[in-house]
């Protein structure tokens, strides 16, 4: 004990401690010990002509801007993609992998790539028996009461939420933020339960003022 205090004395009276390294930050490769990480989306039969149209509109923001390889497997029927080692950001390959997924559920590529620019998009997805469970007609009539007639319904809901939504047959996907999927799901859900269109946008209405005010 006695030789620990005499050190401890000595080091106050030398000054300091000694001066803190200076570590370079490590680059997205070596922090996964240099391994490669690797994603794979695979692609529905009915997106596969879509795909082949907008492959240079996907290609050219994750491969120049995202610095993450990307390659179509033709006989797998999916999409690819890589870190590479000037990838700046290891979670870019995520977003790459969300990007690509948003297109094979349906979305355009203008708007799917706002999940590579903008933080806190989410895709979410449910389905019309998820609510409530309708057969026949009762389904055929519900899936017409959200798109409304020319798609009115479905695009007002998603210029009063800040959302995009893809209605592919009884299957619903919705792409935004956190708070504006909610009010957008809850008013496809009204929908679908039965309420008027008209019951639904003054309901809109409300809730888009009240988070106009909040932001």
């Amino acid at each position: 004990m006695e030789v620990e205090t005499v050190s401890s004395q000595t080091q106050k009276e030398s000054g300091s401690l000694p001066p803190k390294p200076q570590f370079e930050p490590l680059k997205a490769h070596e922090m996964s010990d240099g391994r490669v990480q690797f994603r794979k989306v695979s692609v529905p039969p009915h997106r596969y002509s879509p795909l082949k149209k907008a492959w240079m509109d996907i290609y050219t923001p994750v491969y120049e801007q995202m610095k993450i390889d990307i390659r179509m497997n033709l006989k797998a029927r999916r999409v690819e993609l890589k870190t590479r080692p000037d990838t700046p950001d290891i979670s870019n390959l995520q977003r790459c992998a969300d990007f690509v997924h948003a297109f094979m559920l349906g979305f355009d590529v203008i708007d799917a790539i706002a999940l590579l620019r903008i933080d806190e998009l989410y895709v979410e997805s449910f389905e019309i028996k998820d609510v409530k469970t309708l057969r026949g007609e009762h389904l055929s009539r519900a899936i017409g009461r959200l798109s409304g007639k020319g798609g009115k319904t479905k695009f007002t809901i998603e210029n009063a939420t800040k959302t995009r939504i893809v209605i592919a047959d009884t299957k619903i996907h919705i792409l935004g933020s956190f708070a504006s999927i909610k009010i957008a799901r809850d008013s496809l859900c009204s929908l679908i339960l039965g309420s008027p269109a008209g019951k639904v946008y003054s309901k809109l209405r409300a809730v888009s003022a009240r988070l106009a005010e909040r932001f």
